[in-house]
């Protein structure tokens, strides 16, 4: 017998309980977002934890990767999309009238699914975001490309071919490559949407295996299907369903005693 999922109306009245951290560098009140006339996100109040890793979770099309373009201005290239509420990112309402949206994207970083490296040089590729932010000098540029890759845990691999072209490298490098170009800009807050589904299980198990080393040093939110790998990766889990936050707090008690029955029901696997 298949169970019937939770309908919208016994989600909405649910607070989800806040966990208390002690530094939040995401913290959203009342947010709420339209595509057009269509309402993707309901009242989303979250804090997330500065430093660690949190997963947002849930069946397609819930609001997961919409949250996640909340917090860099992404929404913004997409027509007709409205945002109501405040979101603070590192002590910042990013939605306030004089926020410079190019310098939010320096502070907010993103990996997206499918690794998308530029049709340029391995340096290039990493050189890019601080070319852009101003940074010219050569001695400096290759002190960043180099830290960016030892960090993403490509320099070993790449270091004697840095003129090769960044889409000649296999999809999990490619994909790291991804990662170094991101950190090249010295992000506080990296985004990664479904950063290894398109990846096979060896290179999967490398991008968790470097989430693991990025975290501290970075605040990371990953979008992922993978219930098993947000279990590993994280340290705080966000359960969305059908544009509510339904349930957000550290994984192990997510996954082990979650607070809501619909929680339990997608983790078990009862729909979703």
């Amino acid at each position: 017998m298949v169970a019937t999922p939770p309908k919208l109306a016994d989600v909405r009245p649910v607070a989800p309980p806040t966990p208390v951290a002690a530094e939040s560098i995401v913290k959203t009140e009342g947010l709420d977002f339209w595509y057009g006339p269509t309402q993707a996100l309901f009242g989303i109040d979250i804090s997330v934890p500065r430093g660690e890793v949190t997963a947002l979770i849930g069946p397609s099309g819930c609001g997961k990767s919409t949250f996640l373009r909340v917090l860099n201005r992404m929404n913004d290239t997409i027509d007709d999309t409205r945002v109501k509420g405040r979101v603070n990112v590192d002590g910042t309402d990013i939605y306030g009238e004089d926020v410079d949206v190019v310098a939010l994207r320096k502070k907010v970083g993103m990996v997206f699914q499918k690794p998308n490296p530029f049709p340029k040089s391995i340096f290039e590729n990493v050189a890019f975001g601080p070319r852009i932010h101003g940074v010219s000098d050569r001695t400096e540029l290759a002190r960043i490309v180099e830290t960016s890759l030892v960090r993403a845990a490509l320099w070993d691999e790449v270091k004697d071919r840095l003129d090769v072209s960044g889409v000649d490298l296999s999809g999990g490098q490619q994909q790291r490559l991804c990662i170094a170009r991101a950190l090249a800009v010295d992000p506080t807050l990296l985004l990664m949407d479904e950063p290894a589904s398109a990846l096979d299980p060896k290179s999967t198990a490398r991008i968790e295996d470097l989430i693991g080393e990025l975290k501290g040093r970075y605040t990371i939110i990953i979008v992922t299907h993978n219930m098993q790998q947000a279990a590993r990766v994280s340290d705080w889990t966000a359960f969305f369903y059908e544009g509510n936050l339904v349930e957000f707090g550290q994984t192990e008690q997510v996954f082990t005693k979650p607070a809501k029955a619909q929680t339990e029901d997608y983790i078990t696997g009862r729909f979703g």
